[in-house]
């Protein structure tokens, strides 16, 4: 099973740190989250905890996740780099489009693309893009990026959008696309593409959902080999959980390492030994 260090909520300059440290003790990717403004109020709810509350305080670090993937893909060797997640419908395609790509490239074909529809209404409306319909419109921005990608011209006609006869480069290299959330809806769009990304859940409601998601595959004539599974899981900090979670499906869990040592409020010194604890104490060591 694969293990991400989530470097959410970080500051940047420790971000980097922590992706350089990640790499060269042998972790296998990097989280990284998305968000291009933090409204001071609200009209939207935040929908992953009780009372709808921000998992994050005001004036948090939020780097551009492409910024940041060419930042650190060219300080390091081997680690892959997944977001968690973008929104591709906060932005037009081509844009996204050139940026992921971009990214992809200075990877050298590290980079896992994962995406949502979005939660925040406000967030949409400030960014000029439609708040409904962000669903339809993120299968259709998906198709057309693909064919961005792809080497030579392309030209589209959808719902949504209408490009004429172009060509983007640079070309990247293939770049899989894992959806994230937990509705029927999310599991569904996830089954059509290369993974599914969970959120902050128990170890049973996430082998729930990928027991939905192997029907799903199966209802399509499609099987579970190559399908990426990759969570948080809440309740999973011994050997013993994880490899019950991999036996279930997970190929892979996004964590904070340092939280299990030291807490949020651990300083950078005490996340890289977190981290080195982490992989001798989980059986994770090379």
């Amino acid at each position: 099973m694969k293990v991400y260090v989530s470097i959410a909520f970080q500051e940047t300059s420790d971000a980097i740190e922590l992706a350089r440290a990640a790499d060269e003790l042998g972790y296998d990717g990097i989280g990284i989250p998305d968000h291009v403004v933090n409204l001071e109020t609200l009209q939207t709810p935040y929908p992953y905890t009780a009372d709808g509350s921000r998992r994050w305080e005001a004036f948090t670090d939020w780097p551009d996740p492409w910024v940041m993937i060419g930042a650190i893909a060219l300080q390091t060797a081997r680690l892959r780099f997944v977001t968690t997640v973008y929104l591709p419908a906060m932005r037009d395609p081509y844009s996204a489009a050139k940026a992921i790509g971009t990214a992809a490239v200075l990877a050298g074909g590290r980079l896992e693309l994962g995406i949502g529809v979005g939660w925040c209404r406000d967030e949409f409306e400030l960014l000029g893009q439609q708040f409904e319909r962000r669903g339809r419109r993120t299968d259709e921005m998906l198709e057309l990026m693909k064919a961005l990608w792809a080497p030579g011209w392309t030209e589209h006609s959808g719902e949504f959008y209408t490009a004429p006869r172009l060509e983007m480069e640079p070309t990247p290299p293939p770049i899989p696309v894992y959806v994230g959330g937990l509705s029927d809806i999310a599991l569904r769009r996830a089954a059509r593409h290369d993974g599914w990304i969970g959120d902050l859940i128990t170890t049973d409601q996430a082998l729930e959902r990928i027991a939905t998601l192997r029907r799903i595959r199966a209802e399509n004539g499609s099987d579970m080999a190559g399908f990426e599974a990759i969570t948080p899981l809440s309740d999973a900090f011994t050997p013993e959980h994880y490899a019950r979670a991999e036996a279930g499906g997970v190929t892979g869990i996004i964590t904070m390492p340092w939280m299990f040592y030291s807490g949020p409020a651990a300083t950078l010194e005490q996340k890289i030994d977190g981290m080195r604890r982490f992989r001798s104490d989980m059986g994770l060591e090379d």
